[in-house]
């Protein structure tokens, strides 16, 4: 694994949040396009990371001489961008959706997920982004309801992320369980607490960083880099939370160079690398350095009392995207979450 300098993680921080009007507009070619470039389409988090994974790569003998054309963005934009034309070889989003639009459209191969990982390439956890030293003793998801508590995360109507967020908080509710009534009415009153919903997570830690709000709801690994970065702030991981499970595939007319880099995603140099920038291997036998940033850099993931699932607590993201980000539109039903949203009024940026 290539160890990049402060400096140069803070330039790619810089460049992806006062260029992303640029490198998140969702096309993955355009008229400066190199056809023998690699495409990649991702969620907006991603890309400081990526960086290194693909020098990395590049120094393999699979990834010798291949360049790349990532594009970056919300996931579901970066998705639909790809269902509605846009080039992609490899796709990487924060949701299971996002890659089974892509499926639906006949763009990648209905066994994408029969690997070692399950189709997974990266990995964190829902945290709550404070400001430094925890000025409101933000700790559990109950004081992100108390009065005055302003709130960031991104909508859930174009963000990744923020289904995570959204879904980790009626999880906290429900403890887990079938009650819709708990959940309806903790998300209820969370909804009245936000303040913005940026239409990225990318976008909703601008926001924060800019000095908006009291508590950002991130990933782990998001909070991790800005504070690499410099920004001044602290994250707490709750004693109950999501795991975050980001899938990767390949389309089905991509070259050979795109699986092998698929496959080196999930290999152990690869999840090395995420790891510096704070995402959780998906694989085991991962060397994970000490990583500047977390709350404990010789152990950066602390196994949180829950840590919920989307499988056992939720059903799947088949099940979970309809029931509760459902738009209600072409016979499509109305979500729990988006009917909320509609109610409160917080139907945020798109």
């Amino acid at each position: 694994m290539q160890i990049r300098s402060r400096a140069a993680l803070a330039a790619v921080l810089v460049a992806s949040l006062a260029l992303s009007s640029c490198s998140s507009d969702g096309s993955g070619g355009g008229s400066g396009s190199d056809d023998s470039a690699l495409r990649l389409s991702g969620f907006s988090i991603l890309e400081a990371a990526n960086e290194g994974i693909f020098e990395d790569f590049q120094a393999t003998s699979e990834g010798d001489g291949v360049e790349f054309e990532p594009s970056y963005g919300a996931s579901g934009d970066q998705s639909r961008a790809v269902a509605d034309g846009s080039a992609a070889d490899v796709v990487h989003y924060s949701l299971e959706t996002d890659v089974t639009r892509l499926v639906d459209a006949g763009l990648v191969a209905d066994d994408w997920k029969d690997n070692e990982t399950n189709g997974i390439a990266t990995s964190s956890v829902v945290v709550f982004v404070v400001r430094k030293g925890n000025p409101e003793n933000i700790q559990t998801w109950d004081d992100l309801v108390k009065p005055g508590v302003e709130v960031i995360t991104p909508n859930p109507g174009s963000s990744g992320s923020a289904r995570w967020n959204i879904l980790a908080a009626w999880a906290h509710a429900t403890g887990g369980q079938d009650d819709e009534k708990a959940g309806r009415d903790f998300i209820t009153s969370l909804l009245g607490n936000i303040i913005a919903l940026p239409a990225s997570g990318r976008e909703a830690t601008t926001a924060f960083t800019d000095g908006s709000g009291d508590v950002l709801l991130s990933y782990e690994n998001e909070a991790i880099l800005a504070k690499q970065n410099g920004a001044d702030l602290d994250y707490v991981v709750p004693d109950d939370t999501l795991l975050i499970e980001n899938p990767a595939a390949v389309t089905t007319d991509a070259p050979q160079e795109a699986s092998d880099f698929l496959t080196f995603l999930t290999g152990p140099e690869a999840q090395a690398d995420y790891a510096s920038f704070g995402f959780r291997p998906v694989v085991d036998g991962v060397e994970i350095p000490e990583i500047e940033g977390a709350n404990d850099p010789s152990d950066p993931f602390p196994t949180p009392g829950t840590l919920y699932t989307i499988d056992d607590n939720f059903g799947g993201w088949a099940e979970a995207a309809p029931k509760f980000f459902g738009t209600g539109e072409e016979g499509d039903p109305l979500g729990i979450i988006t009917e909320l949203q509609q109610e409160t009024g917080k139907e945020g940026e798109s």
